[in-house]
């Protein structure tokens, strides 16, 4: 069976039972601070079980998109080792929102697995939770006896907390679970060992493919476990496992979901895949090509999803996850050039019809990997040279711990490629020192990023909080809920929830409101932000206010409301421009909107021109001097939207109500804070404009207030330039002048050098030593970088014999310059390029060129002299 009837059928089947067919969710969250990704299918319903919205259907199912490498579920380092474990994959899911339970959920997963896929009975085992005293939670009688009807008790498996219990993190809802295993072992294999045994037991062909959960309680911040107020329904079907099932396989890597990639990259990079590798060597291949079929799924849809690699963060993440594809590439398959973003084309192909961003996607994703490609090279590059000089200058068999953690964290330089170079050159590496600055780094990171979030203490339950933000700044409001949260980055923080709020929470790159509660007696409480989390607007406040159950006025910073809110509106003027004066290829890539400025990602595929810029500022500026009045739609259906012209963001959910927003031709799905007039964002002004990755342009700019105070500062500096021009009448004139008279002096100061190096050359003649047949001379000379060249040559024209190397320190730069006679590169098979790049690692550098000339960087001038003296040795 094609893994794509795998799909249609499950989704079918449950179509059948009621449930409403939802699509994925983006793999990357934004509302959710304590995830990164979506790393199960329930991630996206996770305000249903937390009860801060209903679900348009009280029965759902899906394949949602998933990426398991960080936190408590992480299995990124076993991704390729083994045959089952992925970093990208996707969850088949059926849900109950306080509809059926533990009956229906059981019986129709059997049903499926049996009558519609057709796997025999006999290969399948269930697990039952076993109970736990510690939570004082009973054994699952209920799931068992309902198991009891459908299979033998043998083939039923009492599960402990770890396996048969499951929490979405340390709080939050959660339950006990039942778990179906699947046995594709031989026949043979069977006889021998009970597949029972082996459940829960890493073994390769005895995996788990699915996982009802039913959720009925929920974890507090001291550990108990209090009852939710409805029952629900969590299941997860793993579908590369199911397709290996129902495939006949012995690995999902063998199954039609990977084997497309795997043969590409075997026609890219020669390399062959062996089901059953028969060495150690093949099999280093096989995890090789493992990982990078695994990995550039988990890349590409996380930026079709709208998260660039970056230093920080998802995007770190992302980076961390490619670039280890790039090196299990380079070690193991000898790639040295970028390959992977060759792949993309094969991913949009198998999964396109599915998961249609990939498609729409494409070429963004394989413009950013081949870019990332290229920068981790030159970076595996630098660290070769640099671990070349670790070597060098260590004394004995063992490479110090703390210098290879050096390589990785400030290089990036992976620490298992650090262990085969040293292995191959007969060194060990100080694994224990490495793993103790490993462990300090992560507790430093740890502590720097500690949040402990109490429970929340309900003073009115109340289901739905309103925004009523959009129409005015201040409301009479009672605070619903709060906790308590200790960061180490903020301190003592308190979180409060209103029945209704006039504050915009932080979502669609727009930051959170800032104000006060006042209460009657006149006691204020600052609002210091406001975020939106799983569907709740959450108030930040430093204290509490002394009477929580009391009436309070919600008051919005309405200066920095106004300000935000301009900078949003000058957003959707600019995407409109961009797409009107550069094309229709335009898309929103991200974007942060603050009271202070601006930021807009987009798709172009090269650098947006002065002239052009000029054009977008006209364009957005002439929409604001229209004075275009806000036309908005609220809550109305999506499709409607859509037809009425509407633009939707990538990488956003929306659900099936949305918010439109018009400024005359400018129509887009948001629901950020806006201006009831474009003339109200006063000026428009771009400050800045550049990449942010291969074929991602970022245009920073400015409105009203800190646009007049832009023209205020230029103004100044205007006139302290004409100052020091002297009050010239014309000081683009004067400066021009300036600049003229400064290259003249330039070309006077280069023919002195010229000059010196002629005088220089005279006395330099009578130090050539004759080693081997060969005039030799390293010296460090006082002359700048094309000094030094001019004085190679200068010697080169009188000598057919030549080896020189020189070294300068000009401004404190050490470099190294080497000459070598052409006939002597012919003869004594010298290269230059191959003199800078040995004697460069004493001055922690590196460099190349021509075999007759080369130079070399770097950073220890102090490393000079033995360069200098090392230099010789080429030529005895």
């Amino acid at each position: 069976m094609k893994s794509q009837d795998v799909r249609k059928q499950f989704l079918d089947f449950f179509e059948s039972k009621g449930h409403t067919i939802v699509p994925s969710a983006p793999i990357v969250l934004k509302d959710d601070p304590t995830l990164m990704f979506n790393n199960s299918g329930m991630a996206q319903f996770k305000e249903f079980f937390l009860g801060n919205g209903t679900p348009k259907s009280p029965r759902i199912a899906d394949t949602q998109k998933c990426l398991r490498v960080s936190g408590k579920h992480n299995d990124l380092e076993e991704v390729g080792i083994d045959t089952y474990h992925h970093t990208m994959f996707e969850m088949l899911g059926n849900w109950s929102f306080g509809d059926y339970f533990k009956k229906e959920a059981i019986n129709w997963a059997w049903e499926l697995l049996t009558e519609v896929y057709k796997i025999p009975k006999e290969n399948l085992y269930v697990s039952v939770f076993e109970g736990s005293k510690e939570d004082n939670v009973p054994f699952d009688q209920e799931a068992w006896d309902i198991w009891k009807t459908l299979i033998d008790e043998d083939r039923i498996i009492l599960g402990n907390k770890k396996d048969n219990f499951w929490e979405m993190g340390d709080q939050g809802p959660c339950g006990p679970c039942s778990e179906i295993h699947v046995d594709l072992r031989t026949p043979e294999e069977k006889a021998l060992v009970s597949g029972k045994s082996l459940v829960n037991n890493d073994h390769p062909q005895v995996v788990e493919i699915w996982n009802n959960v039913f959720m009925e309680f929920n974890r507090k911040a001291d550990g108990s476990l209090e009852k939710l107020p409805a029952q629900h329904v969590d299941t997860g079907m793993g579908f590369e496992r199911l397709c290996m099932a129902l495939q006949g396989k012995t690995s999902n890597y063998d199954t039609d979901v990977f084997m497309p990639l795997i043969r590409e990259i075997e026609t890219i990079t020669g390399a062959d895949y062996t089901v059953k590798a028969s060495n150690e060597a093949e099999e280093k291949v096989n995890i090789a090509i493992r990982v990078i079929a695994d990995h550039v799924r988990a890349v590409a849809f996380a930026i079709a999803d709208g998260q660039l690699p970056s230093n920080t963060g998802a995007g770190y993440v992302i980076r961390r996850i490619l670039r280890r594809a790039i090196r299990y590439g380079f070690t193991f398959l000898g790639t040295k050039e970028p390959f992977i973003y060759k792949l993309v084309e094969t991913l949009s192909e198998q999964m396109g019809d599915s998961f249609p961003e990939i498609r729409t996607q494409k070429a963004l994703c394989s413009n950013v990997i081949r870019e990332e490609e290229n920068s981790f090279l030159r970076t595996l590059d630098q660290g070769l040279i640099l671990l070349d000089a670790v070597i060098l200058n260590n004394q004995g068999d063992t490479i110090d711990g703390k210098k290879a953690f050096e390589l990785y964290d400030t290089y990036g330089f992976p620490i298992d490629l650090t262990a085969l170079i040293l292995s191959e050159k007969g060194l060990k590496l100080d694994e224990a020192g490495f793993q103790e600055q490993l462990q300090l780094q992560k507790e430093r990171s740890r502590a720097a990023s500690k949040v402990t979030a109490g429970d929340w203490n309900v003073i009115i339950e109340d289901d739905i909080q309103e925004f009523i933000g959009y129409d005015r700044l201040s409301h009479q409001v009672k605070i619903t809920k709060y906790r308590r949260v200790d960061s180490a980055k903020d301190g003592e923080i308190y979180q409060l929830v209103f029945n209704a709020t006039p504050f915009y929470g932080e979502s669609g790159g727009q930051t959170g409101d800032k104000g006060y509660l006042e209460s009657q007696n006149g006691d204020i409480i600052y609002i210091i932000d406001t975020k939106k989390e799983n569907n709740q607007t959450i108030h930040l406040a430093k204290s509490l206010p002394e009477n929580i159950t009391a009436t309070f006025n919600a008051v919005v910073d309405a200066n920095q409301r106004a300000k935000t809110s301009s900078n949003h509106s000058a957003t959707h003027l600019l995407h409109q421009g961009l797409r009107k004066i550069l094309g229709t290829h335009i898309e929103q890539k991200g974007s942060m909107v603050r009271n202070a400025s601006l930021r807009f990602d987009f798709s172009h595929f090269s650098k947006v021109t002065d002239e052009e810029l000029v054009e977008v500022e006209n364009f957005v500026n002439a929409r604001i001097r229209e004075s275009l009045p806000l036309i908005e739609k609220r809550a109305i259906p999506k499709e409607q939207a859509l037809e009425e012209g509407a633009i939707a963001l990538f990488g956003e959910k929306y659900g099936d109500l949305v918010r439109m927003i018009k400024f005359g031709d400018s129509v887009e799905l948001c629901g950020g804070t806006h201006v009831a007039n474009t003339s109200d964002i006063w000026h428009f002004k771009i400050v800045s404009e550049g990449a942010v990755a291969s074929g991602i342009r970022r245009i920073e700019a400015i409105t009203s207030e800190a646009a007049k105070e832009y023209f205020e500062s230029q103004a100044v500096s205007l006139n302290e330039i004409k100052e020091a021009l002297k009050n010239a009448q014309d000081p683009v004139k004067s400066i021009l002048a300036l600049q003229d008279e400064n290259a003249q002096l330039k070309k006077q100061l280069e023919v002195l050098l010229k000059d010196k190096a002629k005088n220089m050359k005279a006395d330099l003649a009578k130090e050539l030593q004759e080693i081997n047949g060969v005039q030799f001379l390293a010296k460090q000379v006082d002359l700048n970088p094309e000094g030094a060249k001019d004085l190679a040559y200068e010697l080169g024209n009188s000598y057919h014999n030549l080896f020189v190397v020189f070294a300068t320190a000009h401004e404190g730069k050490p470099m190294l310059t080497c000459y070598i006679s052409k006939e002597l590169v012919a003869e004594k098979n010298l290269n230059a390029g191959q003199v800078v790049r040995e004697l460069g690692k004493y001055i922690q550098g590196g460099g190349g060129g021509q075999p007759f000339f080369a130079t070399a960087g770097g950073k220890n001038v102090d490393g000079i002299a033995e360069a200098l003296s090392k230099a010789v040795d080429f030529v005895k």
